[in-house]
């Protein structure tokens, strides 16, 4: 039979409350700079990438329209300017 020495037992004690209270103070240190992070970048104007997206797609059409509208004015200069030489 083992016998349990009271000076071992009360270190043992010790060392898991130690062990607690890290780990306690090594959550609150996450939390704190979780929030540290949220304050800093929760200033800044962040889009997502189905946003981001949406906008590219819709760049994209604008410069085809543009496109088109400027081969369609183009094609009509060149009647006026056909038209103007008949004259």
């Amino acid at each position: 039979m083992q016998t349990e020495n009271p000076m071992i037992a009360d270190f043992v004690k010790v060392l898991n409350s130690a062990a607690g209270t890290l780990a306690g103070l090594g959550r609150e240190a996450g939390e704190t700079a979780r929030e540290k992070a949220r304050e800093v970048f929760g200033g800044f104007d962040y889009v997502t990438r189905e946003e981001f997206a949406a906008v590219k797609e819709m760049a994209a059409t604008a410069r085809e329209e543009a496109e088109a509208l400027k081969a369609r004015i183009a094609a009509l200069e060149a009647r006026l300017a056909g038209s103007a030489d008949q004259a």
